[in-house]
Protein backbone atom coordinates (compact mmCIF):
# COMPACT_ATOMS: atom_id res chain seq x y z
CA UNK A 1 0.00 0.00 0.00
CA UNK A 2 1.76 3.15 -1.18
CA UNK A 3 -1.09 5.39 -2.26
CA UNK A 4 -0.69 9.12 -1.99
CA UNK A 5 -3.05 11.03 0.23
CA UNK A 6 -5.23 13.80 -1.16
CA UNK A 7 -4.00 17.33 -0.35
CA UNK A 8 -6.18 20.42 -0.62
CA UNK A 9 -4.53 23.84 -0.59
CA UNK A 10 -6.31 26.98 0.61
CA UNK A 11 -4.90 30.49 0.73
CA UNK A 12 -5.87 33.67 2.53
CA UNK A 13 -4.24 37.12 2.43
CA UNK A 14 -2.25 38.12 5.50
CA UNK A 15 -2.87 41.87 5.63
CA UNK A 16 -4.08 44.38 8.21
CA UNK A 17 -7.65 43.05 7.82
CA UNK A 18 -6.67 39.43 8.46
CA UNK A 19 -8.79 37.46 10.94
CA UNK A 20 -7.73 33.89 11.82
CA UNK A 21 -10.33 31.37 10.68
CA UNK A 22 -11.88 29.05 13.25
CA UNK A 23 -9.77 26.10 12.14
CA UNK A 24 -6.43 27.96 11.91
CA UNK A 25 -3.79 26.64 14.27
CA UNK A 26 -3.76 29.39 16.84
CA UNK A 27 -0.17 28.64 17.78
CA UNK A 28 0.70 29.86 14.29
CA UNK A 29 2.74 32.99 14.81
CA UNK A 30 0.74 35.24 12.51
CA UNK A 31 -2.57 34.13 14.08
CA UNK A 32 -1.25 35.10 17.51
CA UNK A 33 -0.58 38.64 16.23
CA UNK A 34 -4.07 38.97 14.77
CA UNK A 35 -6.02 38.71 18.02
CA UNK A 36 -6.82 41.09 20.86
CA UNK A 37 -7.19 44.84 21.11
CA UNK A 38 -3.98 45.64 19.24
CA UNK A 39 -4.85 43.32 16.34
CA UNK A 40 -4.93 45.81 13.46
CA UNK A 41 -2.06 47.91 14.76
CA UNK A 42 0.04 44.74 15.21
CA UNK A 43 -0.60 43.69 11.63
CA UNK A 44 0.03 47.15 10.17
CA UNK A 45 3.32 47.54 12.06
CA UNK A 46 4.47 44.03 11.12
CA UNK A 47 3.83 44.63 7.41
CA UNK A 48 5.57 48.02 7.57
CA UNK A 49 8.64 46.40 9.16
CA UNK A 50 8.71 43.74 6.42
CA UNK A 51 8.49 46.32 3.63
CA UNK A 52 11.15 48.58 5.16
CA UNK A 53 13.54 45.66 5.58
CA UNK A 54 12.89 44.44 2.05
CA UNK A 55 13.71 47.85 0.53
CA UNK A 56 16.83 48.19 2.69
CA UNK A 57 18.14 44.87 1.33
CA UNK A 58 16.98 45.52 -2.27
CA UNK A 59 18.68 48.92 -2.38
CA UNK A 60 19.83 48.92 -6.02
CA UNK A 61 17.75 51.20 -8.33
CA UNK A 62 15.75 52.06 -5.21
CA UNK A 63 16.96 55.50 -4.07
CA UNK A 64 13.91 56.40 -1.98
CA UNK A 65 13.67 52.95 -0.41
CA UNK A 66 10.04 52.49 -1.39
CA UNK A 67 10.18 50.61 -4.67
CA UNK A 68 8.90 47.28 -3.34
CA UNK A 69 6.27 45.91 -1.02
CA UNK A 70 5.66 42.34 0.10
CA UNK A 71 2.28 40.65 -0.01
CA UNK A 72 1.82 37.57 2.16
CA UNK A 73 -0.52 34.64 1.78
CA UNK A 74 -1.21 32.05 4.48
CA UNK A 75 -1.23 28.64 2.80
CA UNK A 76 -3.24 25.97 4.65
CA UNK A 77 -2.91 22.34 3.62
CA UNK A 78 -5.65 19.83 4.44
CA UNK A 79 -5.01 16.11 4.07
CA UNK A 80 -7.60 13.46 3.29
CA UNK A 81 -6.29 10.07 4.41
CA UNK A 82 -8.99 7.72 3.15
CA UNK A 83 -10.39 9.68 0.20
CA UNK A 84 -13.62 10.09 2.16
CA UNK A 85 -13.73 13.88 2.07
CA UNK A 86 -12.81 13.94 5.78
CA UNK A 87 -9.78 16.28 5.85
CA UNK A 88 -7.29 16.95 8.64
CA UNK A 89 -5.50 20.35 8.80
CA UNK A 90 -1.92 19.19 8.39
CA UNK A 91 0.42 22.07 7.49
CA UNK A 92 0.40 25.86 7.39
CA UNK A 93 3.10 27.95 5.67
CA UNK A 94 3.49 31.48 4.29
CA UNK A 95 3.99 32.53 0.70
CA UNK A 96 5.61 35.80 -0.27
CA UNK A 97 4.78 37.85 -3.34
CA UNK A 98 6.71 40.99 -4.31
CA UNK A 99 5.13 44.10 -5.82
CA UNK A 100 7.52 46.29 -7.85
CA UNK A 101 5.89 49.74 -7.81
CA UNK A 102 8.34 51.04 -10.44
CA UNK A 103 7.34 48.50 -13.10
CA UNK A 104 3.87 47.63 -11.68
CA UNK A 105 4.98 43.99 -11.79
CA UNK A 106 3.91 41.35 -9.27
CA UNK A 107 6.71 38.83 -8.74
CA UNK A 108 6.19 35.41 -7.18
CA UNK A 109 8.22 34.96 -4.01
CA UNK A 110 8.99 31.86 -1.94
CA UNK A 111 6.59 29.43 -0.27
CA UNK A 112 7.51 28.06 3.17
CA UNK A 113 9.02 30.76 5.39
CA UNK A 114 7.02 30.11 8.57
CA UNK A 115 6.19 26.42 9.19
CA UNK A 116 3.40 25.07 11.36
CA UNK A 117 2.29 21.46 11.63
CA UNK A 118 -0.12 19.64 13.94
CA UNK A 119 1.90 16.43 13.67
CA UNK A 120 5.09 18.29 14.63
CA UNK A 121 3.23 19.67 17.68
CA UNK A 122 2.32 16.07 18.54
CA UNK A 123 5.90 14.85 18.09
CA UNK A 124 7.53 17.56 20.21
CA UNK A 125 4.81 18.47 22.73
CA UNK A 126 3.21 15.05 23.39
CA UNK A 127 5.35 12.13 22.17
CA UNK A 128 8.77 13.53 23.15
CA UNK A 129 7.53 14.79 26.55
CA UNK A 130 5.81 11.49 27.37
CA UNK A 131 8.88 9.51 26.30
CA UNK A 132 11.11 11.48 28.70
CA UNK A 133 8.76 11.55 31.72
CA UNK A 134 10.54 10.26 34.83
CA UNK A 135 13.62 9.37 32.77
CA UNK A 136 17.05 10.20 34.26
CA UNK A 137 18.50 11.07 30.85
CA UNK A 138 16.89 12.79 27.86
CA UNK A 139 16.47 10.54 24.81
CA UNK A 140 14.68 10.47 21.47
CA UNK A 141 11.94 7.88 20.71
CA UNK A 142 12.60 5.35 17.95
CA UNK A 143 11.58 6.60 14.49
CA UNK A 144 11.04 10.11 15.86
CA UNK A 145 9.91 12.39 13.02
CA UNK A 146 9.75 9.59 10.41
CA UNK A 147 6.00 9.84 9.76
CA UNK A 148 6.00 13.64 9.73
CA UNK A 149 8.99 13.71 7.36
CA UNK A 150 7.34 11.35 4.89
CA UNK A 151 4.01 13.22 5.04
CA UNK A 152 5.81 16.49 4.28
CA UNK A 153 7.74 15.02 1.34
CA UNK A 154 4.56 13.40 0.06
CA UNK A 155 2.95 16.88 0.05
CA UNK A 156 5.90 18.59 -1.69
CA UNK A 157 5.90 15.87 -4.37
CA UNK A 158 2.12 15.97 -4.81
CA UNK A 159 0.23 17.23 -7.86
CA UNK A 160 -1.48 19.78 -5.60
CA UNK A 161 1.89 21.33 -4.63
CA UNK A 162 3.18 21.37 -8.21
CA UNK A 163 -0.03 22.97 -9.48
CA UNK A 164 0.26 25.83 -6.99
CA UNK A 165 3.98 26.52 -6.56
CA UNK A 166 6.80 26.73 -9.10
CA UNK A 167 9.74 26.10 -6.72
CA UNK A 168 10.40 23.92 -3.65
CA UNK A 169 9.78 25.49 -0.22
CA UNK A 170 12.32 27.31 1.95
CA UNK A 171 11.62 27.40 5.68
CA UNK A 172 13.35 30.03 7.79
CA UNK A 173 13.73 29.50 11.55
CA UNK A 174 15.59 31.01 14.48
CA UNK A 175 18.94 29.65 15.63
CA UNK A 176 19.19 27.36 18.67
CA UNK A 177 20.25 28.90 21.99
CA UNK A 178 22.03 25.65 22.94
CA UNK A 179 24.49 25.78 20.02
CA UNK A 180 27.58 27.90 19.26
CA UNK A 181 27.82 29.33 15.73
CA UNK A 182 31.09 30.15 13.99
CA UNK A 183 31.23 32.75 11.21
CA UNK A 184 32.91 31.51 8.04
CA UNK A 185 34.54 33.53 5.26
CA UNK A 186 31.71 32.63 2.86
CA UNK A 187 29.63 35.72 2.10
CA UNK A 188 26.56 35.91 -0.16
CA UNK A 189 25.45 39.32 -1.55
CA UNK A 190 21.96 38.99 -0.04
CA UNK A 191 22.11 36.25 2.61
CA UNK A 192 25.29 37.71 4.13
CA UNK A 193 27.94 35.79 6.08
CA UNK A 194 27.51 32.06 6.51
CA UNK A 195 27.72 30.59 10.03
CA UNK A 196 28.23 26.96 11.04
CA UNK A 197 27.01 25.36 14.29
CA UNK A 198 29.31 23.38 16.58
CA UNK A 199 26.92 20.41 16.49
CA UNK A 200 23.65 19.23 14.99
CA UNK A 201 20.38 20.09 16.77
CA UNK A 202 17.23 18.00 17.22
CA UNK A 203 15.44 20.47 14.91
CA UNK A 204 18.09 19.90 12.21
CA UNK A 205 17.66 16.13 12.51
CA UNK A 206 13.86 16.46 12.43
CA UNK A 207 13.91 18.63 9.30
CA UNK A 208 16.43 16.28 7.66
CA UNK A 209 13.73 13.60 7.82
CA UNK A 210 11.55 16.05 5.88
CA UNK A 211 14.24 15.98 3.18
CA UNK A 212 15.57 19.44 4.04
CA UNK A 213 19.18 20.58 4.33
CA UNK A 214 20.09 23.60 6.47
CA UNK A 215 22.50 26.53 6.14
CA UNK A 216 22.89 29.51 8.48
CA UNK A 217 23.36 33.05 7.18
CA UNK A 218 23.36 36.50 8.76
CA UNK A 219 22.16 39.18 6.32
CA UNK A 220 23.61 42.68 6.37
CA UNK A 221 22.54 44.73 9.42
CA UNK A 222 20.97 41.70 11.11
CA UNK A 223 21.62 40.94 14.77
CA UNK A 224 21.91 37.14 14.42
CA UNK A 225 22.02 34.38 11.80
CA UNK A 226 18.84 32.74 10.50
CA UNK A 227 18.44 29.03 9.75
CA UNK A 228 17.39 28.34 6.14
CA UNK A 229 15.96 24.87 5.47
CA UNK A 230 15.71 23.96 1.79
CA UNK A 231 15.83 21.34 -0.98
CA UNK A 232 18.39 21.61 -3.77
CA UNK A 233 20.72 24.63 -3.93
CA UNK A 234 19.66 27.59 -1.77
CA UNK A 235 22.15 30.03 -3.32
CA UNK A 236 21.43 29.29 -6.97
CA UNK A 237 17.84 28.06 -7.16
CA UNK A 238 16.32 31.35 -5.96
CA UNK A 239 16.67 34.94 -7.14
CA UNK A 240 17.94 37.76 -4.92
CA UNK A 241 14.43 39.23 -4.66
CA UNK A 242 12.97 35.85 -3.69
CA UNK A 243 15.58 35.43 -0.94
CA UNK A 244 15.03 39.02 0.28
CA UNK A 245 11.30 38.34 0.56
CA UNK A 246 11.99 35.45 2.95
CA UNK A 247 14.64 37.34 4.95
CA UNK A 248 12.51 40.47 5.40
CA UNK A 249 9.42 38.45 6.39
CA UNK A 250 11.01 36.00 8.78
CA UNK A 251 13.50 38.40 10.36
CA UNK A 252 10.56 40.68 11.16
CA UNK A 253 8.66 37.82 12.82
CA UNK A 254 11.79 36.81 14.76
CA UNK A 255 12.27 40.40 16.00
CA UNK A 256 8.76 40.14 17.44
CA UNK A 257 9.00 36.59 18.87
CA UNK A 258 12.70 36.42 19.76
CA UNK A 259 13.72 40.03 20.46
CA UNK A 260 16.51 38.87 22.81
CA UNK A 261 18.24 37.35 19.75
CA UNK A 262 16.98 39.16 16.65
CA UNK A 263 16.40 42.63 18.11
CA UNK A 264 19.54 42.57 20.24
CA UNK A 265 21.44 45.84 20.43
CA UNK A 266 24.74 44.10 19.58
CA UNK A 267 25.19 41.90 16.50
CA UNK A 268 26.58 38.37 16.50
CA UNK A 269 30.38 38.20 16.29
CA UNK A 270 32.69 35.53 14.89
CA UNK A 271 31.66 33.10 17.61
CA UNK A 272 28.02 33.40 18.60
CA UNK A 273 25.77 31.69 21.12
CA UNK A 274 22.17 32.95 21.11
CA UNK A 275 20.86 33.92 24.54
CA UNK A 276 17.13 34.10 25.29
CA UNK A 277 17.96 35.81 28.61
CA UNK A 278 19.83 38.65 26.91
CA UNK A 279 18.62 41.90 28.52
CA UNK A 280 20.35 44.17 26.00
CA UNK A 281 17.63 44.17 23.37
CA UNK A 282 14.84 46.39 22.09
CA UNK A 283 11.15 45.52 21.97
CA UNK A 284 8.99 46.12 18.93
CA UNK A 285 5.67 47.93 19.37
CA UNK A 286 3.89 44.66 18.62
CA UNK A 287 2.03 42.62 21.23
CA UNK A 288 2.78 38.88 21.27
CA UNK A 289 1.93 36.23 23.88
CA UNK A 290 4.88 33.82 23.97
CA UNK A 291 3.72 31.87 27.05
CA UNK A 292 0.32 31.20 25.55
CA UNK A 293 1.92 29.86 22.40
CA UNK A 294 3.89 27.19 24.32
CA UNK A 295 0.75 26.09 26.14
CA UNK A 296 -1.27 25.90 22.92
CA UNK A 297 1.40 23.76 21.25
CA UNK A 298 0.66 21.03 23.83
CA UNK A 299 -3.11 21.39 23.35
CA UNK A 300 -2.78 21.15 19.58
CA UNK A 301 -0.40 18.20 19.83
CA UNK A 302 -3.09 16.41 21.82
CA UNK A 303 -5.66 17.41 19.20
CA UNK A 304 -3.47 15.76 16.52
CA UNK A 305 -3.14 12.63 18.66
CA UNK A 306 -6.91 12.38 19.15
CA UNK A 307 -8.08 13.26 15.62
CA UNK A 308 -5.23 12.02 13.42
CA UNK A 309 -2.58 9.78 15.01
CA UNK A 310 -4.90 7.42 16.92
CA UNK A 311 -7.84 7.10 14.45
CA UNK A 312 -5.52 6.48 11.47
CA UNK A 313 -2.67 4.75 13.29
CA UNK A 314 -2.74 1.45 11.36
CA UNK A 315 -3.15 3.17 7.97
CA UNK A 316 -0.34 5.64 8.74
CA UNK A 317 2.04 2.95 10.01
CA UNK A 318 1.45 0.77 6.94
CA UNK A 319 1.77 3.77 4.59
CA UNK A 320 4.95 5.00 6.29
CA UNK A 321 6.57 1.55 6.16
CA UNK A 322 5.96 1.32 2.41
CA UNK A 323 6.50 4.94 1.41
CA UNK A 324 9.44 5.25 -0.96
CA UNK A 325 11.26 8.57 -0.61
Amino acid sequence: MNKDFIFTIKNICFDENYHPSDNTRITTNFANLARGESRQENLRNTLRMINNRFNALASWDNQKGDRYSVELEIISVDMDIEGSGQAFPSIEVLKTNIVDHKTSERIEGIVGNNFSSYVRDYDFSVLLLDHNKNQPKFSIPDNFGELHGKLFQCFVNSDAYKANFSKPPVICLSVSDSKIYHRTENQHPVLGFEYQPNESSLTEQYFKKMGLQVRYFMPQNSAAPLAFYFFGDLLNDYTNLELISTISTMETFQKIYRPEIYNANASAGKLYQPNLKNQDHSLTQIVYDRAERSQLAIEQGKFAEEHFIKPYQSILEQWSANYAL
